[in-house]
Parts: structure tokens; C-alpha cells; sequence
């Protein structure tokens, strides 16, 4: 896929009436070729639009119209490609526990939580939210939770947690303002609502921090996994992380994640983790698929607010 390519599909299965600001914006840079020729110096794994879009907006650049955006872009493009050198995309998104819930809370209790592709840790608190699945109320936490579920009856109990801990490259601390500057800019410019739950989260998770490794989803798996104590069940997990990890290296962590003791849950695109024989999901726009232990259970939204379970 081209630069163009992706900036279009972005625009068209990620963005297209959830953020308008970024559905202009993604349009406008698939056709803007001295800006595809910049971003075409990076490496691939580097050119994508959330990356460029957040880095723009965590330097405090334009991004409501293209044309502004394109200016500033071209003027400001040496900081710019230095940050996304050294940036990814992060998006720690906690409303993503609201498809997760469903499935910890019907796994043998107590837990133990490991995530991979962790960011900040926000992921891994399920059990201190509170969940809103139409007028089914789960926990009493903060922030609340919503999701639209169909075809599921929702947990009656948050699941019980004794010990959370994550993996990541270039772990996030939710204490250090800077990387909760980062995670801000993630986030769309609409979504004044997730900027409220970030806040919200991150409170959580400042105040009782997660175990947080830096290290490489194959290589370093293993020993995190073995800190998990006895008598927890093991649940390792991820969301939208596999797309950034090269291919072979994706089927070596499937290989690996398969082996250890426990569960192993997946929120990740079809195209990215792909399974036999699955329906068509509802409307348009970007989905995953969340699995337990290889199998595939309900369609999901990218960040928590839908899900579709299979019949």
C-alpha cells in the first residue's frame, strides 16, 4: 500500500464520521505530494497518519484545516520527522476495557493481567471502572465506561485482579506530564470525552502504577510471564498493538502467546490477525475481532464504544 493508500483508507474506514477534522485531513494528505514526498522518507512503520497527526498536534500545530495544516507542516518539517523518528503510536485507549470485560470476567478468578503493547498501563485496570452496556450497569468506578453490546448477556461483576503488569518498547508514565501530553495528543481532535476518560484513567493508575516493562513482545514475553504469582490465572492480552509489529515477528509472538499457561485474549483488525469463516460486521468502518485463546468472538470498535457478538 502506498502512502496515498493508506492516508485515504484511514480516512475512509478509521476517521469517516467519527472525526471529521481527520477525515478532511487524512484526504487532503493523500493528494498533497510534497507532503507524501516528506512523509515518504520515513521509514513505513513511522508514516502513519495517527503518528504524523498527533505529533503535529502535540507541538501545538494546526489540524482542523488541511491547508493550514499542509503550511505548517512543510515549514515545521525537521521537528516534525524528528519526533516521529522517536514517537509511536500509543493510543491508550481505556474505554477498549469494555469489549475486554466481557470475556475476563467469565475466566477463573483471581487474575493476573499482562498486557503487550501496554503504552501507560491504562488497559489494566479493568476491574476499577465503571461499564454502561445500555442500561446494564457493571462496577462503581471511574471513569464510566459506555459501549453499545448486542448479542451478549453483559457481566454482572468486574473481575478480580491481584496483579497487572505491561510490556511495551517504550513504556509510557502516566506521573511524567510529558507522556500524558503525548497520550492527549492522540486522541482526535473531537473527543472531548476521551480527553475527560484519559484524565480519569490516569488518576487510577498514578495512584497504584501498574508493573511496566520496556521490552520486545517475543523476546521478553517469557520472564514477564513467569512473575505472574501462583494461583492467579495468567491472561495475556492486546489491542490494536499487532499492525505495528512486522510479520514474522507477529507469527512468532502467536506461536509464543499460545504456549504459555493461561488465557491469551486479542483485540486486533482481521487483517492484521486473521481467522476463517468470520460474519460481516455491521456498518461501515474499521473493526476488530476479540478472541479468547485463538477463537473469535465479537466484532469491536476501535476504541471500546461498540461491540457485536457472534451467534
Amino acid at each position: 500500500m502506498t502512502t496515498a493508500e493508506a492516508y485515504a483508507r484511514f480516512a475512509t474506514r478509521e476517521v469517516r464520521g467519527v472525526s471529521p477534522a481527520y477525515e478532511r485531513l487524512s484526504l487532503a494528505v493523500s493528494r498533497d505530494h510534497e507532503l507524501l514526498t516528506l512523509l515518504d522518507g520515513l521509514p513505513p512503520a513511522k508514516r502513519q497518519p495517527n503518528l504524523l497527526f498527533g505529533v503535529v498536534r502535540w507541538l501545538g500545530g494546526p489540524v482542523e484545516d488541511p491547508a493550514a495544516f499542509h503550511d505548517y507542516a512543510v515549514a515545521n518539517w525537521p521537528v516534525i520527522e524528528a519526533q516521529m523518528r522517536v514517537r509511536a503510536t500509543q493510543t491508550n485507549e481505556a474505554g477498549r476495557c469494555a469489549v475486554l470485560l466481557p470475556v475476563l470476567a467469565a475466566l477463573p478468578q483471581p487474575l493476573a493481567l499482562l498486557e503487550v503493547g501496554a503504552s501507560a498501563g491504562l488497559c489494566l485496570y479493568p476491574d476499577r471502572y465503571a461499564y454502561r452496556y445500555g442500561e446494564h450497569r457493571v462496577g462503581s468506578g471511574e471513569p464510566v465506561l459506555d459501549c453499545a453490546a448486542s448479542g451478549l448477556v453483559p457481566p454482572a461483576r468486574v473481575p478480580q485482579v491481584v496483579w497487572r503488569a505491561g510490556l511495551d518498547l517504550n513504556p509510557l508514565d502516566v506521573t511524567d506530564p510529558d507522556d500524558v501530553s503525548w497520550l492527549d495528543a492522540l486522541i482526535w481532535p473531537e473527543h472531548g470525552h476521551r480527553r475527560a476518560r484519559l484524565r480519569a484513567a490516569a488518576a487510577v493508575a498514578a495512584a497504584d502504577p501498574p508493573l511496566l516493562v520496556r521490552g520486545d513482545l517475543v523476546d521478553d514475553l517469557p520472564a514477564l510471564a513467569a512473575r505472574a504469582p501462583a494461583g492467579a490465572t495468567l491472561v495475556v492480552f492486546h489491542n490494536s498493538v499487532l499492525y505495528q509489529v512486522p510479520v514474522p515477528r507477529r507469527k512468532a509472538f502467536v506461536r509464543l502467546v499460545r504456549d504459555l499457561p493461561g488465557h491469551w485474549v486479542a483485540n486486533e483488525a482481521p487483517e492484521v490477525l486473521p481467522y476463517d469463516g468470520l460474519p460481516t460486521p455491521s456498518g461501515e468502518g474499521l473493526h476488530n475481532v476479540l478472541a479468547l485463546d485463538g477463537t473469535p468472538l465479537a466484532w469491536t470498535r476501535g476504541h471500546g464504544q461498540a461491540m457485536t457478538w457472534f451467534g
